[in-house]
């Protein structure tokens, strides 16, 4: 009975069904708690009751001797993991993740011999890990990350030679690391980082046969870096470690690696142009650590490299011509170094969306593409660079020479060019009274009069803001109105404006309900909502003034529409698997927001990826929702309205055919998105004939493979398991009953989880029915 649109609570009554063997609840709307009477049924075999909102404590009496799987994940679940379960020989699967669940791991789950499948992640279990964990099974999955564990990782994880990841990060676990894992050639995934674990990595470790990701950043590991890596091996996280020593030469044979983060450790020496030889690395983040000597001009090799920090280092030598011709570099970190010379001018041509070449000795220009305000702290503390805009934080290019200031055959051109500047402030006094006027009183006559809704101090009024709502300005579009860019000179800042223009005056109620909407959402302060402004209100047009987002929307991004619209430091970028994943958490965290912070809850009602902008550094941002719905009594399920809104392609079945709203048409939403983002496909084009909901919905039931369906532009191995993971929560957010979909919290845990989701689920779960991440 999976995904049955159920409700209410598990009765007593299944205790008495004595025969039964298979209990599938899963992915419904159940609440209260399990009955004590379920885990007293002797032939129960299986039971499944993760996804739905259950609470209470699991029953502490297990009688039920023949269990050989228990999934309670994804409910709200707490007190302890009963010590029953120990006795349970057969069990195979022991899945309790998201959960609140605390207290002490039972020692004697460990001693199961049946034992393969452990994920406990996301509660607060505390206190020291079953040392016998793996000792007497072929355990394969062991995730217990994001818990309050303490003491060392079991010495025997991988006895049985089965095992394919170790998932532990975010705990306080201490000591060194097993030995054993040296010795373990099925692990595909190492991740404990966020730990306080020291001494040095098994040797075997590094060279692992089946090992694709090793991820132990922000622990005390220390040693050197080896010279052999596993050939699997495409991403490794070392930061904030103290590894020391040289990067061997020999990293050249580290031919699979895409991601290597080692920040904050202790490394010497110089880069090695052996590094430049990895073809498939797209990040690269050696800052904070003591390298020095040049950048290698063989740096031109990274053709698929997406970022590079090398900051906080003793680099010197010029920067290389050759770092201008990367064409996928997206951001680039140079600063607190004693980097030298002119900065290369087709470093300009790049599409940078971050660029920190501060605390330098760089002299002469920057590249004219920099002299805009989105790099004004981009070179702070280089006494020698200067530039020809004022919104740089950097001397003039055209002003003299410190040095000769003073000459005798300057002071009569100084003294003459005082008196002239004189006058120039004079002359540009007089201009900016005009153009930055007082507010001016309304007249008598048809101008309109405007009012004004604050929500922060603002310094600009509507003569600086209605005549810049012209054509050329537009920068977007929708059913509600058009939106502007409006430079506002006075105070060098850039803000959004969205017209909303009335056919006639709006009915008393309606005027006051609008207001009342706008006044709530101007409270709004959350790092992925766009900020409002103010609202300047007429008898014939509201304005509302946001923030400005500099890179636009995530459709122009996704679909290729970016080219005509976006600034020419990022255009044709595009997006990278962490980039969209980045972005689906940002958006699903203002989501969360909107429905579980707000009092009363906002209901957006027309997510898309259009609604969704991005900042410079591809933060999320909700947007377009000064029209929301805004729930009218707390904890008031559903409301209804006159007419639908929403886009084509991302309005629930539910909402178009009812007009009655509540989250879940949110959720459902962004669940096209998250298909957005994992097929590259557009909202209406899943095929022919449906949707992109439709097309995924039947292509999922039909047990097609989900990783023929990732988006091809993007897809790499080492970002498969998450694209996977992220794919079935689209999918699980667009089925077609409401009550089956997820809630924005739970939601936002997925998608989270996803980062942290090893290769080997993708790859089994397909054929594994039981696989349930």
């Amino acid at each position: 009975m999976s995904e049955a649109n159920l409700i209410g609570e598990i009765p007593d009554m299944v205790g008495d069904m004595t025969a039964l063997e298979v209990l599938d609840l899963s992915s419904n709307e159940l609440r209260g708690k399990i009955p004590t009477s379920l885990f007293l049924l002797r032939n129960l075999k299986e039971i499944y009751l993760f996804s739905n909102n259950l609470s209470g404590e699991i029953p502490q009496v297990i009688e039920a001797s023949n269990l050989t799987a228990m999934d309670l994940s994804g409910n709200n679940l707490n007190g302890r993991i009963p010590s029953d379960v120990g006795k349970l020989e057969g069990l195979s699967g022991l899945v309790l993740f998201f959960n609140q669940l605390s207290g002490e791991i039972p020692e004697s789950i460990g001693r199961i011999s049946t034992l393969t499948d452990v994920r406990l992640f996301g509660n607060n279990l505390s206190g020291t890990l079953p040392p016998d964990f793996g000792r007497y099974s072929m355990l394969e999955r062991f995730e217990v990350s994001s818990n309050k564990l303490t003491g060392k990782l079991p010495e025997h994880l991988c006895y049985g030679g089965k095992l394919l990841g170790v998932v532990a990060f975010d705990n306080n676990l201490t000591g060194e690391l097993p030995k054993s894992l040296g010795n373990c050639g099925s692990l595909t995934i190492v991740d404990i980082s966020g730990n306080g674990l020291k001494g040095s990595i098994p040797s075997g470790l590094w060279i692992s046969l089946n090992l694709q990701m090793l991820m132990i950043s922000d622990n005390n590991f220390t040693g050197e870096l080896p010279k052999k890596v596993s050939q699997s091996l495409s991403r490794l996280e070392i930061s904030s470690n103290k590894f020391f020593g040289q990067i061997p030469d020999e990293v050249n044979s580290w031919k699979s690696l895409v991601v290597f983060k080692a920040s904050n450790n202790l490394l010497n020496g110089t880069i090695p142009t052996a590094l430049t030889a990895l073809p498939f690395l797209t990040t690269l983040l050696l800052d904070q650590n003591q390298l020095h000597g040049f950048l290698p001009s063989a740096i031109i090799s990274w053709r698929s490299l997406n970022s590079l920090n090398l900051s906080q280092n003793k680099l010197s030598g010029p920067i290389p011509e050759e770092i201008g011709f990367l064409p996928s570099l997206l951001e680039l970190d140079l600063s607190r170094n004693q980097i030298s010379g002119l900065i290369p001018p087709n470093l300009g041509l790049l599409r940078l969306t971050l660029l920190n070449l501060s605390s330098n000795l760089l002299i002469g220009s920057i590249p004219k593409q920099f002299e805009n305000t989105a790099y004004s702290n981009s070179f702070l503390n280089n006494p020698g660079l200067c530039a020809s805009s004022p919104h740089i934080n950097l001397e003039n290019c055209r002003s003299p020479k410190k040095s000769s200031i003073h000459s005798p055959q300057n002071t009569a051109r100084i003294s003459g060019s005082a008196i002239g500047l004189f006058v120039l402030i004079l002359a540009f006094s007089f201009f900016m009274i005009k153009l930055c006027p007082k507010r001016k009183q309304p007249r008598h006559g048809s101008e309109p009069k405007w009012e004004y809704t604050r929500f922060e101090d603002i310094t600009f009024t509507e003569a600086q803001i209605l005549p810049e709502l012209i054509e050329e300005n537009k920068i977007g579009s929708g059913g509600s109105g058009n939106v502007y860019r409006v430079d506002l000179i006075c105070s060098d800042s850039v803000v959004a404006a969205k017209v909303i223009s009335n056919n006639k005056k709006l009915e008393h109620t309606l005027e006051t309900q609008f207001r009342a909407e706008v006044g709530i959402l101007g409270r709004i302060r959350h790092l992925n909502v766009v900020k409002l402004i103010c609202c300047l209100s007429s008898e014939t047009k509201n304005v509302l003034v946001y923030e400005y987002v500099e890179n636009r929307s995530l459709d122009l991004w996704l679909h290729k529409h970016q080219a005509a619209t976006v600034s020419s430091s990022t255009k044709n970028v595009i997006l990278d698997w962490p980039r969209r994943l980045h972005v689906a958490i940002g958006a699903a965290q203002g989501l969360c927001y909107m429905h579980h912070d707000c009092s009363p809850p906002i209901i957006h009602r027309d997510v898309k990826s259009s609604n969704i902008l991005l900042d410079s550094e591809f933060n999320a941002k909700i947007a377009d929702f000064g029209l929301a719905k805004l729930s009218s009594k707390q904890g008031e399920e559903t409301i209804t309205v006159s007419a639908v809104a929403g886009s084509c392609g991302y309005i629930a079945p539910e909402y178009a055919r009812t007009t009655r709203i509540n989250e879940k048409i949110d959720v459902y939403s962004f669940g096209v998105v998250l298909l957005e983002l994992t097929t590259g496909r557009e909202a209406n084009h899943g095929d022919e004939n449906r949707s992109l909901a439709e097309w995924a919905q039947h292509y999922f039931q039909d047990d097609n493979s989900i990783v023929d369906a990732l988006d091809e532009e993007i897809k790499e191995d080492c970002y498969l398991d998450q694209m996977y993971n992220v794919f079935k929560v689209g999918i699980q957010c667009t089925t077609t009953l409401p009550s089956r979909r997820p809630c924005m919290r739970k939601v936002l845990q997925m998608l989270v989880q996803s980062r942290h989701s090893c290769n080997y689920e993708y790859k089994n779960a397909e054929n594994d029915s039981d696989s349930r991440i």
